[in-house]
């Protein structure tokens, strides 16, 4: 099961490593990276501050404190400008960096959201396409389990649509490894 595809709460998930779609300032923001903070504790947020921010594209690593997860990965994906701005090779680098520094961790399991597809307004079957690819590439020459992470139903829908060949778990909790 190295792709799966889950409709649940990020911070529920029991791996070694959960990537939260930061701001640049890694100092919490709303949707994902507020509730990751929330979930962590305020000694998240202290680590973070020590970080110096993170580049679009970039991603740094944290413990996880309270959460389930070892480490929390912060990445910063692109804010959706209509495609013609280099977004598709900032939100691939924000994947990409996030899986190399898992590997340079040694996590077996990573959770990812759906990167820049809240308030940065990536359209969501472009964000997924980009997520699996890139999440799908790596795995071909790397032996990890990667869950995507989809909170909101339509997401999940259009994932379940676009990805009919990866399990895909809604309304069942998944297996944690």
């Amino acid at each position: 099961m190295p792709l799966s595809i889950v409709q649940n709460d990020i911070t529920t998930m029991k791996v070694d490593a959960i990537v939260n779609a930061a701001n640049e300032t890694l100092l919490g923001g709303g949707g994902v990276d507020g509730a990751i903070h929330r979930a962590a504790g305020p000694e998240l947020l202290q680590e973070c501050r020590t970080l110096g921010g993170c580049k679009t594209g970039q991603a740094k690593i944290t413990k996880g404190y309270r959460l389930p997860a070892k480490f929390v990965i912060h990445t910063v994906g692109p804010v959706w400008r209509g495609g013609g701005h280099g977004e598709h090779d900032l939100l691939v680098s924000a994947y990409r960096s996030s899986l190399e520094l898992a590997m340079a961790y040694d996590c077996q399991a990573v959770a990812f959201p759906l990167i820049s597809s809240g308030v940065y307004g990536y359209p969501k079957d472009e964000a997924l396409k980009v997520a699996v690819g890139t999440i799908q590439d790596f795995l071909a020459s790397h032996d990890r389990t990667v869950f995507l992470v989809i909170f909101d139903r339509e997401a999940f829908t259009i994932a379940r649509k676009l990805f009919a060949d990866i399990p895909a778990y809604f309304d069942q909790p998944y297996k944690p490894i």
